[in-house]
């Protein structure tokens, strides 16, 4: 038997609390988007949806310029995630590390193939996109990973296609010191090949290695 637990638009999901990062502090109010399963004491880093998000219907600006469609670009590929920006101190470079890491390793994978390494799509969706250009954004994931897809462009479109993921994210603004904080929620969404469905989320405190134990499953298109 599983036991249902809800995922709150406010980042609540199963016995862990997604807090918004500034990275932030606050929160957002709504009705569960989705339910989802999970055995008593498991120790799984990632959490699967009885009921997957559907995929952002996000046309934005990619590192080089040019239009990019989520939709279309990664249609049937399996894909991951994340709404962060440039400036963040702390949770966004590590997220996106890790993420570089466990990649690196799964290309090494034996039980993949080199057209199931080749299909894996990361993305990263700037909250900040006054200051993320995409010379800023290119600059910055080169630093990471050069094959990370970055994405920028309006602020209220891609507030929109965060928020129709349970993620909460605000506009950046200039705090008392000077600094200007983008406030976003910190949870990375996996999509299936299979059925291009947001079907497996995960939080801040995923580490590299439960990335790399996940990812080959995620890129087949199975539960984590």
């Amino acid at each position: 038997m599983h036991k249902k637990k809800t995922l709150i638009a406010a980042g609540l999901l199963a016995a862990a609390a997604f807090t918004l990062s500034a990275c932030g502090s606050g929160d957002d109010t709504g009705k569960p988007v989705a339910q989802v399963s999970m055995e008593p004491g498991s120790d799984k880093a990632g959490t699967v949806l009885d009921q997957p998000f559907a995929k952002p219907d996000l046309v934005l600006t990619d590192t080089h310029g040019k239009k990019y469609d989520l939709r279309a670009e990664t249609k049937g590929k399996p894909m991951l995630i994340y709404f962060g920006y440039t400036h963040c101190p702390d949770v966004c470079p590590l997220t996106m590390n890790n993420l570089a890491v466990a990649k690196k390793e799964v290309e090494k994978s034996k039980e993949l193939t080199q057209a199931q390494k080749d299909s894996l799509r990361i993305v990263f969706v700037t909250t900040d996109p006054e200051r993320d250009t995409p010379t800023a954004l290119s600059t910055w994931l080169g630093g990471i990973d050069p094959d990370v897809v970055g994405l920028t462009g309006d602020f209220a479109t891609i507030q929109a296609g965060a928020r129709s993921l349970g993620i909460s994210i605000e506009a950046p603004k200039k705090e008392k010191d000077g600094k200007i904080v983008s406030t976003h929620g910190t949870q990375v969404i996996a999509f299936s090949p299979k059925t291009d469905g947001g079907y497996a989320v995960y939080g801040e405190d995923t580490t590299v290695d439960d990335y790399i134990k996940d990812l080959p499953k995620i890129v087949k298109g199975e539960n984590p």
